[in-house]
């Protein structure tokens, strides 16, 4: 059976990591994604991440499975008019230029649209195609700054942290793809495409939709927490004799089970913590109290204790500890690759299954331009002699060992 998207071919000028991020979900469904890059250093991410074996690195390897590299000068003529062949040929276009970039090179949308009315052109931005901060740099530590998203994480008191990943990015990339799929299943019913705008600042408030919620209902800001969480208590990590221990009580029958597993039946019908408004009230006692008790024996106990009785537990893993995780190991959620210039090489597998067409890690990342010869004669349908004088000419950049 065909994959979900094995006939749909993107056009993918995207670099560093939302626009990539997007076209990896898709690629990893079978779509065919052509990732166009100019000669030279190519995608800026090629330089990122810890050196592998063959000149490559850690974080390119890992990011780009599934695709064809092709490179192309688009500052030349005979280049822009190969990538409006291309285009003319992609179901998508998606790109995280600086908004007006493509334009300003005569490849923007409306250039496209006017060569194939039916693509879907996917566009990725810190703040959007619009507005006063349009043109603004945006990396994502800017707008997880922007956007309130370092406000709220961190420790109590604090100023705030950086989540650990790079969350602006990642959920850029992820509302791409289903944008792009929302433009797709239109153009399947009417054959018209359209523009997708996705900006990373709004990507970060949608995550934050609970909290400005909470903000226009109470009027309090938000502030960092710690693991803790406004709206429920007791939900966050406690110590415990051997090691932190990660407490979800998320309803009021789990707060009546918790209370006599502790040792303190007596919390529950206490007038201060009867209900998780009146424990919210009195955040700062409870969790002492809890914390107390915690420290009177060791995670492993606690563990069994809670799993026993139905108490969402777990423990504070370390990524080396998660790749060594039962549940991991299980689920084949690591998959190997055997990669031509860096060897053998792990990643993580592909997160959505499907029971009947399930995506899969097939090809390693491509070097630069390492399908730029083989996509201009299959796809474009070039004779094997224009494709030398493009290569000869620099318009076109291939390894010598490409074919």
């Amino acid at each position: 059976m065909k994959l979900p998207l094995e006939d749909v071919i993107v056009l993918d000028l995207s670099h560093a990591l939302a626009g990539p991020h997007c076209s990896t979900l898709l690629a990893d469904f079978g779509a065919q994604v052509i990732k166009l890059e100019t000669p030279g250093a190519g995608d800026i991410a090629r330089a990122w991440g810890v050196p592998l074996p063959g000149g490559e690195n850690s974080y390119f390897v890992g990011l780009h499975r599934n695709k064809q590299g092709v490179s192309i000068d688009l500052k030349t003529d005979e280049g822009k008019a190969l990538f409006f062949r291309l285009a003319e040929k992609a179901d998508v276009l998606l790109e995280n230029f600086r908004p007006g970039a493509l334009e300003k090179l005569g490849l923007g949308y409306e250039a496209v649209k006017a060569r194939n009315p039916g693509i879907v052109f996917c566009s990725v931005s810190g703040f959007g195609q619009d507005g006063p901060y349009r043109d603004r740099a945006a990396l994502d530590l800017i707008v997880q700054a922007e956007s309130g998203m370092i406000s709220v994480t961190g420790e109590p008191g604090s100023h705030g942290s950086r989540c650990g990943v790079s969350v602006a990015d990642l959920t850029a990339g992820m509302y791409a793809a289903f944008g792009i799929l929302l433009a797709l299943r239109v153009k399947e019913r009417t054959g018209e495409g359209q523009r997708v705008d996705v900006s990373m600042l709004e990507g970060q408030m949608s995550l934050l939709n609970v909290m400005i919620s909470a903000y226009l209902a109470d009027g309090e800001i938000p502030q960092p927490m710690g693991t803790a969480y406004k709206a429920l208590l007791p939900y966050q990590t406690f110590r415990t004799q051997t090691r932190d221990i990660a407490l979800a009580v998320g309803s009021q029958k789990l707060w009546k089970i918790f209370c006599p597993l502790i040792g303190r039946p007596d919390l529950a019908d206490d007038p201060r913590f009867a209900t998780n408004a009146q424990r919210t009230r009195h955040r700062g006692k409870l969790i002492d109290i809890i914390q107390q008790v915690l420290l009177t024996r060791s995670y492993e106990q606690w563990e069994a204790t809670f799993l026993e009785a139905g108490v969402p537990v777990g423990a504070i893993n370390n990524v080396a500890q998660l790749l060594e995780h039962p549940q991991v190991k299980a689920r084949g959620a690591m998959v190997d690759m055997d990669h031509p210039r860096a060897g053998p090489v792990k990643m993580v597998g592909v997160p959505v299954r499907l029971s009947r067409t399930p995506g899969a890690v097939r090809t390693p990342s491509p070097s630069l331009g390492e399908h730029s010869a083989q996509t201009l004669r299959t796809l474009l349908g070039l004779p094997d002699d224009e494709v030398r004088r493009l290569i000869a000419a620099g318009v076109v950049h291939a390894p010598s060992d490409a074919g």
